[in-house]
């Protein structure tokens, strides 16, 4: 006789934890299925959170080398102890996921160890790591299995000297040369890690600009800056082999547009070269359901419905692959499975790179304003002319607020600064209500702060600015 459930969630990262707290909320008997040893999926365990433990870290080393003494305070000799800093991401990632595991007993979820997949209409199997299968019986199946690492054909991942994120977060020295394979996020925020702490980093990118989905005026000024604090680029190149040679690995490379070789010597390379998503073995031909070639999971009922009963969320369907993204889906299809009216905004998802200064967006960015056909006005203030920045000697950025020229409603919000990934949350909050850029110029912000270079951005879109 199989276990019975409201609703069966495979996959325990952001996406299906969310959805499994959220349907208790809501009186459902649920039941999380996740084949790690520990919940949270790859962002807890592998992605963000012990990314943000080593680039916080790595800040304070860098900023206690080069900064300290020009505010007057010395210091003696500044040196890096590599397995601590390793150890103090553990204990962020272990204290995390056990806060995680105890949400579930705290909110009678039943979490089940193992790789879930659909058997039949109604169905999930789970077959454990020794073999062992219990079969799950539900009106709802919630596929919340997430994505991986992209590889590139011909380049063994080894997670040795080759690594993925994951390899990458737990390298046991500081590597000589370092060369990443793609300037995305992921790849610009582990490489100003490792050369915050000794390595000379090269980032090879196949297109002809970083950070692809960011604003272009932001790219560009953010490439900038990172090449000031050391981190070397090779645009418009593509990878095409790795050698392993005993003592060092030989990258090959082409430009991208066609032309004559050449090579790169490392000691490690990242291949950062973005994700897929997770979807093979999960049964979808038992309920008619399809992926696109790259493995994206068709809806045929709303953004989330696909099949009867069987629904699906965060990085394996449409739209950004952002852990926030994934949660939100999960508490929306959650209501939706209780009756309720659950909705995502996918274009008002803010994306956060947590490099130095960081880097913050919502919304639409100026090209694909113009690519639209849409009309609009724009204002801009830098961090330079931001009282708080220059007190703290932050300087690097700027805030840009696009707005339609008509209607003066915000359509896009683009942010470089220290901070910014938490200061990006005032712009989804206004756009989430349809505000005018006039409605964030005439809020009151305290002084000095970092903040009031939105508002002063805001003001900016007719022609007002006060502090410039």
């Amino acid at each position: 006789m199989a276990d019975t459930y409201d609703l069966v969630i495979i996959g325990g990262g952001p996406g299906g934890y969310n959805c499994a707290i959220r349907a208790a909320q809501l009186g459902l008997k649920a039941a999380l299925i996740e084949k790690r040893d520990t919940l949270g999926g790859t962002c807890l365990n592998v992605g963000c959170i012990p990314s943000k433990a080593l680039l916080h870290a790595s800040e304070l080393f860098a900023t206690a080398k080069t900064d300290f003494a020009g505010m007057g305070i010395k210091v003696g000799r500044v040196e890096l102890d590599l397995d601590q800093m390793m150890a103090q991401k553990t204990d962020a990632v272990n204290g995390l996921t056990q806060g995680v595991a105890y949400l579930m007993k705290k909110n009678k979820i039943d979490h089940i160890q193992g790789t879930g997949s659909i058997s039949a209409p109604g169905q999930v199997t789970v077959t454990a790591q020794d073999g062992t299968q219990q079969t799950l019986s539900t009106p709802n199946i919630v596929i919340a299995t997430g994505s991986e690492p992209t590889t590139l054909p011909g380049i063994e991942i080894d997670e040795e000297r080759i690594v993925t994120n994951s390899g990458a977060l737990s390298l046991g020295a500081v590597p000589k040369k370092l060369v990443l394979i793609g300037a995305g996020v992921i790849g610009l925020e582990m490489g100003c890690v490792w050369s915050r702490l000794g390595a000379e980093v090269t980032v090879v990118e196949y297109l002809d600009r970083i950070l692809p989905g960011a604003d272009a005026e932001i790219a560009r000024d953010a490439q900038r800056i990172f090449r000031k604090q050391g981190l070397n680029f090779r645009l418009a190149t593509k990878v095409t082999g790795v050698d392993k040679l005993k003592t060092k690995l030989k990258l090959h490379l082409e430009p991208a547009a066609g032309g004559d070789a050449d090579s790169l010597d490392a000691d490690v390379v990242i291949v950062a070269v973005g994700r897929r998503p997770f979807t093979q073995g999960l049964g979808l031909d038992v309920i008619g359901g399809t992926t696109d070639k790259r493995g994206v999971i068709q809806t045929v009922n709303g953004p989330f419905g696909v099949a009867e009963g069987v629904w699906a969320i965060g990085d394996c369907i449409a739209g950004p692959m952002l852990a926030h993204k994934a949660e939100d889906d999960g508490a929306a299809v959650a209501e939706l499975i209780a009756g309720k009216a659950g909705h995502v905004d996918w274009n008002l998802v803010p994306s956060v790179v947590y490099t130095q200064p960081e880097i913050a967006w919502v919304g639409q960015t100026e090209d694909q304003l113009k690519a639209n056909g849409v009309t609009y006005k724009k204002g801009k203030f830098p961090f330079q002319a931001n009282s708080r920045a220059r007190t703290n000697h932050q300087t690097d950025g700027f805030v840009k607020i696009l707005a339609d020229a008509e209607t003066d409603r915000i359509l896009g919000a683009h942010l470089m600064g220290v901070g910014v990934g938490e200061m990006i949350g005032e712009l989804c909050v206004a756009m989430e209500f349809g505000a005018a850029s006039e409605d964030i110029a005439r809020t009151s912000h305290a002084h000095p702060t970092l903040s009031e270079a939105i508002r002063q951005a805001a003001m900016g879109v007719e022609g007002w600015t006060m502090q410039m």
